[in-house]
């Protein structure tokens, strides 16, 4: 179960090529009818979602009655801590599968993005980053809009902040100098000697920690996460905006002048959920607040990092600088991850599951999505990413073994806190860059070696 799939174990094994396949190879194999929208069937799946949570809801508030009578009489109930175990079991449920339900509004409402078609009339198409309507009328239009934002402002998302940052994300992904997530630190973010220099004692200094300690960062990052790059651009691009720019602000110079106004729609937006929260805790009260809401909204917080954390944050996936990036290069360096099996492609939507879908083609409706993987594999071949490795082992492997990436290359891997990467690329691929540059097999055994 904790252990590393054989497909991740295969990547390590084979020296990287970066693919050289073109955007039109792989929409010429897929079918089109696969990149049409459905508004009605997406529709549905926004209402299963509502109709799930308000349920969710509904059946919590019957834990207590529920507990006392061992469920109405079908679990024979005797002693009151045969009592407090089930209602802790109910509790623990309810909180489950309600955090799974707050997850699938953010991936299902998502950011609405942008799409423009080459018609006689240039139409608007907006399309939510998991439903993806292809409007013809302004009211689909508004519905759209209005369902994501109601979807995202419930669980404290800033809609059209998330909506922006994350287009750039999708224009620019896997470039280490647009790309707007999870842009790795490098050697010079810590003061490392150079890499012929450095020794074992040199990245022991900087990244010796406790187990306790690592679990602790682990913890904060699933915790806090998403706040802490919402609120000053955490695991952002450091070289496009200064330290501590805030996401949710309308001067933040992630937007442009013209999207403004909506990032202060957002704010209003979550001023006002904020106080229907509040009054609805001084009426319930602060332990009601928690044990319907903010466990569920925490939970929601984890997935959302680990999910989006995983995307993109892998030792044996590469990350482009500028001469060697194109945007399929960056589309395809992710991975399809079947996070939590089922349940994840239930209430996540495929986000997970068909990732490298989700980047090449961010309009196709995410229903289509599991269809479109399966081309993409036969398609993309050795240049197709899967790894099926349990979801919280992978996300301990990831926050240990993503530390930093060198400050020189086209095409870099992450190292670890004993400055060793996990993959090369090949030799043979990288002819026209310097050894120094970019690690190649050879040097890659060297740094394994270093002296003490």
């Amino acid at each position: 179960m904790f252990s590393n799939s054989p497909q991740y174990e295969a990547r390590l094994r084979k020296p990287f090529r970066p693919p050289n396949i073109t955007m039109k190879q792989i929409h010429d194999a897929v079918p089109k009818h696969l990149l049409e929208k459905d508004p009605v069937r997406s529709s549905a799946f926004i209402v299963r979602d509502i109709l799930l949570c308000t349920l969710f809801f509904v059946c919590a508030t019957y834990i207590g009655p529920a507990a006392r009578t061992g469920l109405w009489g079908l679990i024979p109930i005797t002693v009151v801590w045969q009592v407090q175990t089930l209602k802790a079991f109910l509790w623990l449920s309810y909180w489950w599968w309600q955090g799974l339900v707050f997850t699938s509004f953010f991936c299902i409402g998502g950011s609405a993005q942008n799409y423009s078609k080459k018609t006689k009339t240039k139409k608007l198409i907006w399309s939510s980053a998991s439903v993806h309507f292809q409007p013809t009328s302004l009211a689909i239009t508004r519905y759209t809009t209005t369902a994501g934002a109601f979807q995202l402002q419930f669980i404290l998302v800033p809609f059209f902040a998330w909506k922006h940052s994350h287009n750039a994300h999708h224009k620019a992904v896997g470039c280490l100098e647009r790309d707007e997530n999870y842009v790795p630190y490098v050697r010079s973010d810590f003061k490392l000697p150079p890499q012929a220099r450095a020794r074992s004692a040199d990245y022991a200094e900087v990244f010796d920690d406790t187990p306790i300690m690592t679990l602790g960062k682990l913890l904060v990052m699933q915790s806090c996460g998403w706040w802490l790059y919402l609120s000053s651009n955490a695991m952002g691009n450091k070289d496009l905006y200064p330290d501590g720019t805030n996401l949710m602000s309308p001067l933040s110079p992630v937007y442009k002048k013209e999207q403004r106004l909506s990032i202060f729609i957002s704010d209003i937006a979550l001023v006002v959920m904020s106080s229907i929260l509040y009054r609805l805790t001084s009426i319930y009260g602060w332990q009601a607040f928690v044990a319907y809401y903010f466990i569920p909204y925490m939970l929601c917080n984890h997935w959302i990092v680990l999910c989006t954390f995983l995307h993109h944050s892998d030792p044996t996936l590469p990350h482009y600088r500028k001469e060697e990036w194109t945007w399929v290069r960056g589309a395809i360096a992710t991975v399809d991850r079947p996070v939590l099996g089922w349940i994840g492609r239930f209430f996540f939507h495929n986000v997970s599951h068909d990732h490298i879908a989700h980047h090449l083609f961010s309009h196709a409706p995410f229903y289509n999505q599991p269809q479109i993987t399966e081309v993409l594999r036969s398609v993309l071949m050795e240049d197709y990413n899967y790894d099926p490795t349990n979801s919280l082992y992978a996300l301990y492997r990831s926050f240990t073994e993503c530390v930093f990436i060198e400050d020189e290359g086209n095409i870099v891997f992450y190292k670890n806190a004993d400055g060793v990467a996990a993959r090369a690329v090949a030799e043979d691929s990288v002819k026209s860059v310097p050894d120094m540059e970019m690690p190649t097999l050879s040097s890659l055994s060297s740094q394994a070696s270093v002296q003490k």
